[in-house]
């Protein structure tokens, strides 16, 4: 069996939407012949943790663990924050937004630590690997990004071994919608393209997970970039038969929410439909599965649906999926940021498994409404079309039936192990490769 090395900060236990795409990979790559072997930290400061996601990774794949020191501890003790740290400036506090620790904390990570603050296990890790990779004849090392660090590890074991290296960038790097709030100087700024440069013009193959970032990152790697995007794993939505429950009109979101993600419109819509249809207002039920910013609480309750609303800050992934199917709608609200048509959430596949109409708020041609479109999967309003997302929720109102998990063609090719076999396309070519 062949061997590939995968550099990934996020692994179970830890949870959250950055576990999923490697974890999948590695579940699926015994299959086509490959052998993965993990390098994670083994005490990472993870957004959340799910022991359920232990269960997924097959007896074939070596995990390696080592520790790994990062600031968070001193952050947490300067800013008073106790809980995990959130990713994508997620505020769950209102009051830590008005904090000058908080502030000056982001100014620190942003020109003191680059890439991120996992810059300090890049070094310890070089060394390691080096001697990992020779005893297990190893041939291919995978890092995934962010953090960005992880490729600055890969880099260093391309430049000194003869290892063949793919870099996947998850999220954007100097384009991701959070950049413009570090408060970067400069000199920093010019640091943080400079590395991001290296990796994309050094690595032997750069893959990303949707059609414009790739545009995006080939200006800069000025070759072609892979395109492997996120998906479903259809293992977890075997045998899943529902009925609608015309008691309620329930409309549900899983995954975090931070500001960006926080529409207006999706508030003054609904206000609006239950104004104008009590049918509507009586039925209505609003489910968010994930954390949610302050400002998401907020409106829930300027707009007058606290008593509608139910929030479960988190469950296991493996108990997501019943949240799923009991909704008659799928919200998918995605950034209002210049990055927004490049934006590809994760949820937006595991929506796709289910058949349940998705509506989301987001760019009217970016990567998610294309997707969306062409898998007839729901709605993809613009940011200001208030009356496009009424009438989005009226008409899935007016529907009612039986769903099952029978998936069309057009969605198959966005299964994992469907996926899984995209990247072993890639990893034999880069290994017949003279590069």
């Amino acid at each position: 069996m062949k061997k590939v090395l995968i550099i990934s900060y996020y692994w179970p236990p830890s949870g959250g939407a950055g576990v999923q795409r490697w974890l999948k990979f590695a579940k699926y790559l015994p299959e086509f012949g490959w052998e993965p072997h993990i390098y994670t930290p083994s005490n990472p400061e993870a957004p959340a943790y799910d022991d359920s996601l232990l269960n997924e990774i097959p007896e074939e794949v070596v995990v390696v663990k080592r520790k790994i020191f990062e600031p968070y501890s001193f952050y947490k003790k300067f800013t008073g924050n106790k809980g995990n740290v959130n990713a994508g400036f997620l505020s769950e506090n209102e009051d830590s937004r008005k904090k000058f620790t908080e502030s000056l904390s982001i100014w620190i990570r942003g020109n003191l630590f680059i890439p991120d603050a996992r810059i300090m296990w890049v070094k310890p890790s070089t060394k390691f690997l080096r001697k990992y990779i020779e005893e297990n004849n190893i041939k291919v090392v995978i890092s995934t990004g962010p953090p960005h660090s992880m490729h600055l590890i890969a880099k260093k074991l391309k430049a000194k071994t003869n290892i063949k290296w793919i870099a996947d960038f998850r999220d954007p790097w100097t384009n991701i919608d959070f950049y413009k709030d570090l408060m970067l100087t400069k000199v920093a700024d010019k640091k943080h393209h400079k590395l991001e440069k290296s990796v994309l013009q050094q690595a032997n193959k750069v893959i990303t997970i949707g059609n414009t970032m790739a545009k995006e990152l080939e200006k800069v790697r000025r070759s072609s970039i892979d395109v492997i995007t996120n998906g479903y794993d259809l293992s977890d939505f075997n045998d899943v038969v529902t009925k609608i429950d015309n008691h309620y009109f329930t409309i549900t979101h899983v995954g975090s929410i931070n500001s960006d993600r926080n529409h207006d419109i999706f508030w003054k819509a609904l206000r609006d439909l239950c104004n104008k249809n009590k049918e509507f207002e009586l039925k209505l039920k609003l489910v968010f599965v994930g954390k949610l910013d302050y400002q998401v609480i907020k409106s829930i309750k300027d707009y007058n649906f606290t008593d509608k609303t139910e929030i479960i800050s988190y469950i296991p992934h493996n108990e997501i999926i019943k949240y799923l199917y009991s909704a008659n709608c799928l919200y998918l609200p995605l950034n209002n940021t210049p990055n927004a048509k490049g934006v590809l959430s994760g949820k937006l596949f595991e929506y796709l498994a289910t058949n349940i109409d998705i509506v989301g708020i987001g760019h009217p041609n970016g990567d998610a409404a294309e997707i969306i479109s062409k898998t007839k999967s729901g709605y993809m309003i613009d940011f200001n079309d208030k009356t496009g997302l009424i009438n989005a929720f009226e008409t899935i109102f007016k529907k009612e039936g039986l769903l099952t998990n029978t998936i069309s063609e057009d969605r198959l090719k966005y299964s994992r192990k469907e996926l899984t076999r995209d990247l072993v396309k890639i990893l034999e070519e880069i290994l017949q490769a003279d590069l």
